[in-house]
């Protein structure tokens, strides 16, 4: 038996419901688990295969201090290994995806891109899964 993933990335969203549905359109997520506190998302996990993460609204809280608010990725990026590079791609680009570098062959075997979410997070997408 397969173990289960241990590591999780972790967002905070401007508007994290908004993010929500951008993510399901633009690159295929579900939602797992959604937690409302009134208006906001207190805490949202969304499944990308074997794969998930976890996301919710900024909000002036200890761990909001702590990661600090939305903002420049500051050499932050995500990989998601996918088994078609062209098929997400045209995807993320339908969905309004901000493409930073196009589809590209590396010389290590993997055809990648990377583009950008509507709140300029990083998002790089391959086909390198080791």
């Amino acid at each position: 038996m397969m173990e289960a993933p241990r590591i999780y990335p972790t967002f905070r969203f401007r508007d994290a419901a908004a993010m929500i549905d951008w993510l399901e359109r633009a690159f295929g997520f579900t939602t797992h688990a959604k937690y409302m506190d009134g208006e906001k998302v207190a805490h949202a996990e969304l499944a990308f295969g074997s794969s998930m993460i976890m996301c919710g609204d900024d909000r002036d809280d200890a761990y909001g201090g702590m990661v600090g608010q939305p903002s420049g990725q500051g050499g932050k990026s995500l990989y998601i290994a996918v088994d078609d590079a062209d098929a997400m791609f045209a995807r993320a680009k339908a969905a309004g995806a901000v493409i930073e570098e196009g589809l590209t062959d590396r010389d290590y075997g993997s055809r990648e891109f990377i583009c950008r979410d509507p709140e300029g997070n990083l998002w790089c997408f391959g086909t390198w899964w080791p």
